[in-house]
């Protein structure tokens, strides 16, 4: 089972999160098919997200978007989190697989490439959602995630992630962040440094010793205290439902809908988050309320009866025009 837990160290002045991701990745893995190179970037960027998300967010209906616009071959990823410990995510290219970097690591850098980490964090039920940005670092989802923090919140932190693959599987996965805030003693912060650089490789610890102890190792001689009493369990959670897939059909034009009935006899959906393949059958699809008004030049929905739309009056619509909406 995938978890994550919460210390303090040097008199609650460092901040500590570290999640075991192993099973939750190996998820992903399966779900998505992803090659060794996309499973170790997109495992990367799920365990940052679910520590991030306790560091950004307050409420449990908030969530936290991540997104990893970069140049490379991967083209990007994208997860969502939130504090009850449900993480999702993938890849633009699931497949794509690299030659190892020359020190044998998996090149999740050049595959990422070159561009911007975005991170928005919505308030549900309440409030606009907040994004911000940063350029990538190096690709490499750690580097980036401690460049964010430093950048647009003003946090000293180091972030440690890694996934290891053996014969195709998931081995170890997980993820630490360190943080030290304001009040950090200059001898904690020397102290902390040191026993980082002598850390070596995430996923070698947790081949050896538990996450605890990894945490303990880190903060060796800063007094770590544990504040989770009960892990918090973590996993692969997606939000999607037939009602959601439903509403993705909706969408598509009354005479569209009715070619899927007569040519397929229905309709597949297939979620984008989790890979999830669902059925509609001709009842389902022939629900969809038909009232609804249209873009007379490029047929984009505008209006559809019971259905929560953003869209008002004296808008444009993406082709340019002038959106007028029903009183």
């Amino acid at each position: 089972m995938s978890y994550l837990i919460r210390g303090m160290a040097a008199n609650g002045s460092i901040r500590v999160i570290a999640t075991d991701t192993t099973s939750l990745v190996e998820e992903a893995r399966q779900r998505h098919g992803t090659s060794a190179t996309a499973t170790a970037a997109l495992g990367r960027a799920l365990s940052g997200s679910l520590l991030l998300s306790h560091v950004l967010l307050k409420n449990h209906q908030d969530r936290l978007t991540v997104r990893f616009r970069g140049n490379g071959p991967l083209g990007g990823i994208i997860t969502d989190a939130g504090l009850d410990g449900g993480v999702r995510g993938y890849v633009i290219n699931p497949t794509i697989d690299l030659q190892p970097r020359n020190d044998g690591k998996l090149n999740v850098g050049e595959a990422v490439g070159q561009g911007e980490l975005e991170i928005i964090r919505s308030h549900a039920p309440y409030g606009d959602p907040y994004s911000s940005s940063v350029r990538l670092v190096s690709g490499e989802i750690a580097e980036d995630f401690a460049m964010f923090l430093a950048q647009s919140e003003q946090i000293g932190s180091a972030v440690l992630l890694g996934v290891y693959l053996e014969k195709g599987r998931v081995k170890q996965a997980g993820g630490v962040l360190l943080q030290a805030l304001p009040d950090a003693e200059e001898s904690a912060l020397t102290l902390l440094e040191a026993n980082l650089r002598a850390f070596g490789q995430l996923t070698e610890a947790m081949n050896r010793i538990s996450l605890l102890e990894i945490l303990e190792e880190l903060c060796w001689g800063m007094g770590f205290e544990l504040l989770t009493d009960d892990a918090l369990p973590v996993k692969f959670a997606c939000r999607c439902s037939e009602q959601k897939a439903l509403d993705a059909i909706a969408y598509f034009s009354p005479e569209e809908r009715q070619n899927m009935i007569e040519e397929d006899g229905g309709a597949e959906v297939v979620c984008h988050w989790c890979n999830e393949k669902r059925w509609l059958e001709p009842a389902q699809i022939n629900s969809i309320s038909r009232n609804e008004i249209r873009c007379p030049d490029c047929a984009t929905l505008w209006y559809r009866e019971g259905q929560a739309t953003m869209i008002r009056d004296d808008e444009r619509c993406s082709c340019g025009r002038l959106i007028m909406l029903p009183a």
